[in-house]
């Protein structure tokens, strides 16, 4: 009696060992999902490496998904900058991009050198049921200088690794790759069939039916003499006044990552051949300012910088500028840009009564790469419960100034973030309750000031001309100046 107890208990406990065994391998590996067709497109014509890709995802399980997942090789991850995910309804002029989530992942039984997304879709992808996704996502410092150094009179070669194929957890039923460089001096590729050049775009594919974590690698070696420029450090200081300004100052570390320049530099060769002696060289830069900027300076630690040019209207500002010297391959300068805002044209007021700063986050300078990015808003004393809003993760933090006539100090907000690139120069909010007994304090405090200055140097002045110059009195006799000549 006891042993069929124990049998019959058994049999009921291997079953259900079993079952949270699978349920547990489900949940661990992916769903049945299937990509019909990928399209990728790699755009290597800035030193900034741009790539879309277009997925059409099938659900050909039995149970419905609410997420795919989305691969990265740990080479590229190193190197990403950002990753963005839309879901695409409808067709040609009438499409509609719906953005998702996305989200870091790890699963087991996958290769150690592989890293997952998760997106999350907007509604569970039932069996046999498709979508169409876009996913954008952007690398730095992802073209190396082949050959490493030349000189002054010669182009920059680079090349760019990758893969001719999707790097996908799931089976890839049709794709194709296509790489877009900046001209058509593309000095070697690999040579994996099916690949076709035309002019400076390369075509890898069509490929049909690959297996989940397929790669082919591949390298293209090309011309690209566009100013391979990296700000190592910006550091913007964004100080807010009560008196209806902004005053930014920004701080540059500024290097030219492409290759090193070899020999000695001729300043004769390279004003007298422009066209083809150091083109690769930063000749200028771009900063895009806020419109209505006033008090614009730029200078280094020698001084004021004058080959620079400022235009604008009331929708931008555009600050041309011209560093003090030429900047080959591996040279390296450090500026300043400061001007002044308006501050109606960023402070706003909400609903709740709550007062916020609207500004923006990333570096002006145009197709530039910032290793570190440093933003630092001074608010005004008496501001309270202070905190930034921001689109995209970044490190917050507060710490305290004290300027003229300050008695508790300033709150700075301070955000710093990594590998930034010109997609991330988009606004953010620092909300923020000003008291207005600080306010009223600082006036009074100034004015205080203002009067005890000013009665410590006329009470002097007028004591001085009383001791040094006596009013004469009416008793006092009349002095007589000069000689008195007597008549014969």
């Amino acid at each position: 009696m006891v042993g069929a107890m124990v049998k019959a208990a058994a049999g009921r406990i291997v079953p259900l060992i079993f079952l949270l065994l699978a349920l547990r391998l489900a949940a661990s590996s992916p769903a049945e999902l299937v990509i019909l067709k990928a399209e990728r497109r790699i755009d290597l014509t800035s030193p900034i490496v741009r790539a879309s890709v277009s997925l059409k995802v099938q659900n050909s399980g039995a149970v419905p998904s609410s997420d795919v997942l989305i691969a990265f090789p740990s080479t590229q991850i190193k190197r990403l900058s950002l990753l963005n995910v839309v879901a695409v309804e409808g067709k040609r002029k009438k499409k509609n991009f719906k953005p998702l989530t996305v989200n870091p992942t790890k699963l087991s039984d996958i290769p150690e050198d592989v890293h997952l997304f998760s997106i999350s879709l907007p509604n569970p992808l039932n069996s046999g049921e498709t979508i169409s996704l876009e996913v954008l996502f952007i690398l730095t410092h992802s073209l190396q200088p082949f050959p490493e150094e030349i000189p002054q009179s010669e182009s920059q070669f680079v090349h760019y690794d990758d893969s001719a194929v999707l790097l996908s957890p799931y089976l890839v039923k049709e794709q194709v790759t296509h790489i877009k460089t900046p001209n058509n001096k593309i000095e070697s590729y690999t040579r994996l069939n099916p690949v076709n050049v035309v002019g400076s775009e390369l075509k890898y594919g069509t490929y049909s039916h690959r297996l989940p974590f397929s790669s082919d690698l591949i390298r293209v070696h090309f011309e690209n003499n566009h100013p391979f420029a990296v700000v190592e450090e910006f550091t913007r200081e964004v100080e807010i006044s009560h008196w209806g300004s902004i005053q930014v100052t920004e701080h540059y570390s500024l290097a030219h990552a492409g290759a090193r320049h070899m020999g000695v530099f001729s300043r004769l060769d390279y004003q007298s051949k422009p066209s083809f002696n150091g083109i690769s060289s930063f000749r200028h830069l771009l900063a895009r300012l806020p419109p209505r900027v006033h008090s614009v300076y730029y200078r280094d630690e020698i001084g004021n910088i004058s080959s620079s040019h400022l235009r604008g209207d009331r929708l931008k500002s555009e600050l041309e500028i011209e560093p003090r010297y030429p900047l080959f391959g591996g040279w390296k300068a450090t500026f300043v840009i400061g001007y002044g805002l308006p501050l109606q044209d960023f402070l706003f007021e909400s609903t709740d009564g709550k007062r916020y700063l609207n500004f923006s986050l990333g570096c002006p300078l145009v197709e530039t790469t910032v290793d570190k990015l440093t933003v630092k808003v001074v608010l005004p004393e008496g501001s309270t419960d202070p905190y930034a809003v921001t689109p995209f993760a970044v490190a917050q933090r507060q710490e305290k100034s004290y300027s003229y006539l300050d008695v508790v100090g300033r709150t700075v907000i301070v955000l710093e973030k990594h590998n930034v690139v010109p997609e991330h120069n988009v606004p953010f909010q620092v909300l923020l309750l000003s008291t207005t007994n600080s306010t009223l304090f600082s006036c009074l405090l100034s004015h205080s000031c203002w009067q005890l200055s000013f009665s410590c140097f006329l009470l002097p002045a007028l004591l001085t001309s009383t001791l040094i110059f006596p009013f004469p009195s009416h008793d006092d006799p009349p002095k007589q100046t000069g000689e008195v000549r007597k008549s014969g």
